[in-house]
This record gives C-alpha cells, structure tokens and sequence, in this order.
C-alpha cells in the first residue's frame, strides 16, 4: 500500500514538473490564425493609379507579454517555411482585451509567385512562436500569391498580325521589347515572369519564356502566367503564322502610302516579318539597312530579300513621291571677286511656289522671288514651299566668301547692324585649327574660346540684342605669329 502511494506522488509529480518547464520555456505561448476573407494574393494591379498591394491577416495570441510584436511570414513558392518570406507590415490593430491583433501587410513587389504559397504568423520574441498556417477563404492553407509587376497588354512579332516561315524550318517569337531602358515599357524588362503561350487557342506545355520557337502555321499569342491570378487582359496580339518557300512574294508597305507627300522625314517602308533583311535602292544595296522597317525619302524602286530561316524570299515596291523637284545654279561655295556681284536662281517644278532667302540665318527682307543677287559674303539658305496639294518644302545652302578676305589681316572692329553685311568676321588667315579665339564680354565673361576652324563668324553668337548703348565686346587671338587684341563695337 505504501509502495503504490508513493508511485502515485511520484506521477503527480513528474507531471506537475513537465507543466512548470513547459510554462517556464514559452511552450504554452500560442497563436491561433483566423480565416483569411479572401481566396488568393493578386497583388499589382493599378488602383487609383497605384499598385493595391494591401492585405489583412487576423489571429489570436495566448500568454504573450503585453507589447510582443508581431509579423506576417511568406512561405516559399511550394508551400514551406524552411526560408520563409518577411513581408511588408503597413498597420496593426491589436485588441489586448480579446488577445487578437489584425496585420494589414504587402507581398514583396519582386516576388515570383507560385500557386502553393503559404502565411503564418511569427513572434518577434527571443525565441521565436509560429502560428500554424492561415486558411484562405476556400478553407485551404495553400493558396496562389503573386505580385503582378506588368498588369498591360503587350506586343510579340513588333506588332504585326502576320509572320511566315520556311517550309521544314522554323521560326521564332518573341516579346516585343523596343525600349529596354524603360522598363514599364515592356514585360520583357521583368526577367521573374513567365508566361504561356498558345496555339489557335490551346495553351503549348512547357512553354514558359519570352520566346518560342514553333515549325507549323497557326496563330500564336502570349499571355502573362500569373497562375491563379491571371488576367486575360495580360496578353500579347495574336499573330497568324503561314508556311513560305523559296519565290514566295514579300510584300512591302508604306506608312504614307504610295505616292507618298515627302515632308523631308519620308516614309516608312515595312517588309514581311522575317530573320534577316538586305534592302536595295534602283539595284543598290543600301547601307546599314537591314532592319524589317526602313525610311525613304526619296523616289525608286526599292526591293528586300527577307531570309525566312533556311529560304528566302523577295519583295519590290515602286515608290513615287508627289512632292516637288527643285534645283539651283549655285556651287555651294563661290568667292566674290571685288565689285562683283552673283546672280543665284531657282529652278522648281512646285505648283505656286514660295520663295525666302535668308542670309546667316536672317531672312532677308524683300527677297521672296526664284532669283536673289548676293553682292557680300556670308552664308545663304533658299526654302521653297510648296503649300497646295502635297505641302512640302526644300532648302538649298551655299557660302559666299570674298576674295578680299583672303588677302586681308585687318581685324574689323565695327559692326554695323543695319549695314548690308551685319556680323563680325576675321581674315582667312586666322580660321585654322591652331588658332586660338577667345571673345569677351564688357564684364569679362567668356562668349567664346576655341580655335579659328571652329569659329562661324556669321553666327555672331555673342552678338546680344540691345537698345541705347552700343555694346563693345573684346577679342584676343593667339596665332603661331603672336597676339592680338581688340575690341569689337556694335552699332545700330
């Protein structure tokens, strides 16, 4: 009888002490999780013009110090916390009568995303106590969490509706990417999507990339892989892929048509979607055009062999511009001789042309016929408008020099703005690449400093407007012969 009392007051106590140490090392300490009110994480998509990325997670904690402090844990995309994902708390409401406490919290914008994620909660205390994990809204503990990064449509195949490929070969999409630097421009800047891509509308297995490589005619899309948060909205356009052969026809467009009204830019010709390209002009190779897109701007037979990936093919196009033809009787440099005088005409087919000319790029009052007289030096520019039917314009440049300045070392240290030759210029002699010019301001600011090949004396950049006072500006101009300085007065 005493043996088994004793037994007994062992047991008792045995079980009395597994309580003590149990409530001495935190064990007792629990978090209970609460239903979450939503079935996935979808995060990304633009509310009010910015990402919504907010969520609440909800639970009750027991026997923990009054002030412990709380997180929202991120399993791993299978479902695991053995590296669990920290997220973002953004506000906490706690409840210390009931021991309950909601976290609103944010995914991480760099997340992947997988269908299996899962949350729990964990104390921040010395040694760590972790909930079991939240259920969703569908009563289960794994569930999709994805931030969507590009929630926008997008383009493969730079946006043409059409492709062809050779017979027995392949060829290749890819997700539009035309401005890599700015990367909301194009999902393809975000190296953590995936995407699935699709087949007259049945998704390809094991397709995940930015690219695919197909060898059969259909019609081919892709679309962000955002699993259970995926949004058709997401998608590329579709392309409808066709089988070529050698001698098939490459068709070309034009932006503006054809006849095309040449603003100068040109069109844009468009060859069908291929590999590679080499485009001619009236049987000449062009250089450096081997892109699908050209510009011309000019009229011609302009011809692209398209090479399809093992056959190819070419296209021609008779582009014809009607615009308007001009030319002028001018080298574009003619020296003066003393007392000359040089007659410059315009011949145009344009109907009811305009005429201005401009001398150093101030146009010249009066002078708005097919003929002007240049009787100075300096830098003359003739536009031609045409400004009915096609409006377009041209423009021919030339320099007059004289054959006084090349003999000259006088320095000019007047300029008169209302004289025929209004601007500042210096002999011949000093316009080399050793030269060196530097021009002042009556407060010594710098205006101008470097060396006589690059200085445009008609440009007159220092020249600065003014009312009452006539400005002086100072030049210094070191030569491999010496110095000189001067100063330059500028008169009305």
């Amino acid at each position: 009888m005493i043996q088994k009392t004793t037994l007994s007051f062992l047991k008792v106590l045995i079980l009395f002490s597994i309580f003590i140490f149990t409530k001495s090392n935190g064990y007792a300490q629990t978090i209970v999780p609460q239903q979450l009110g939503y079935p996935r994480i979808c995060a990304g998509l633009i509310v009010d013009g910015v990402p919504f990325n907010e969520y609440n997670a909800t639970f009750s904690y027991v026997d923990f110090p009054a002030g412990t402090s709380f997180e929202v844990e991120l399993s791993d995309d299978a479902g695991n916390f053995t590296s669990p994902v920290s997220t973002t708390t953004i506000s906490i409401t706690d409840n210390p009568t009931l021991q309950q406490q909601t976290i609103r919290f944010a995914v991480p914008t760099d997340l992947k995303g997988s269908e299996t994620h899962s949350l729990r909660i964990k104390s921040l205390t010395a040694v760590p106590v972790y909930s079991t994990k939240f259920r969703n809204s569908q009563n289960v503990n794994t569930f999709p969490v994805y931030y969507r990064t590009f929630v926008e449509s997008f383009y493969i195949n730079n946006k043409s509706a059409t492709a062809t490929y050779c017979g027995g070969g392949s060829f290749t999409f890819s997700v539009d990417n035309p401005t890599p630097a700015d990367q909301p421009s194009s999902p393809a800047n975000y190296p953590n999507l995936k995407y699935k891509w699709f087949k007259d509308e049945v998704v390809i297995t094991g397709e995940t990339g930015p690219t695919l490589t197909v060898n059969a005619a259909g019609v081919y899309y892709a679309q962000i892989d955002y699993g259970g948060c995926l949004d058709e909205n997401f998608s590329s356009n579709r392309v409808t892929l066709s089988s070529s052969s050698a001698g098939s026809a490459v068709t070309i467009s034009s932006s503006l048509g054809n006849p095309f009204c040449s603003d100068g830019a040109g069109t844009v010709l468009t060859a069908t979607n291929g590999n590679s390209y080499v485009w001619k002009k009236d049987g000449e190779v062009i250089a450096g055009a081997s892109t699908r897109s050209i510009s011309a701007a000019e009229s011609g037979i302009y011809t692209v062999e398209v090479d399809f990936g093992g056959c190819k093919a070419s296209g021609s196009i008779n582009l014809q511009t009607n615009s308007f033809n001009a030319s002028i009787d001018v080298a574009d440099q003619y020296e003066l001789k003393k007392d000359e005088t040089l007659n410059v005409s315009i011949t145009s087919d344009a109907t009811t042309p305009k005429f201005q000319w401009y001398l150093n790029n101030i146009a010249i009052q009066g002078a708005n016929t097919a003929n002007y007289t240049v009787s100075v030096r300096g830098l003359y520019r003739v536009v031609i408008s045409q400004e009915s039917g096609c409006v377009s314009s041209k423009e021919f440049t030339f320099r007059v020099t004289s054959e006084e300045d090349a003999k000259t070392t006088v320095i000019q240290n007047i300029v008169k703005l209302s004289g025929a030759y209004p601007f500042w210029n210096i002999p011949d002699i000093y316009k080399t690449p050793t030269t060196k010019i530097m021009i002042l301001s009556s407060n010594g600011d710098m205006l101008f400093d470097d060396v006589g090949s690059n200085y445009d004396p008609e440009l007159n950049s220092f020249i600065q407007d003014f009312k009452n006072v006539n400005p002086v500006y100072y030049y210094v101009i070191k030569s491999d012969t010496g110095e000189k300085k001067g100063s330059i007065t500028v008169i009305k």
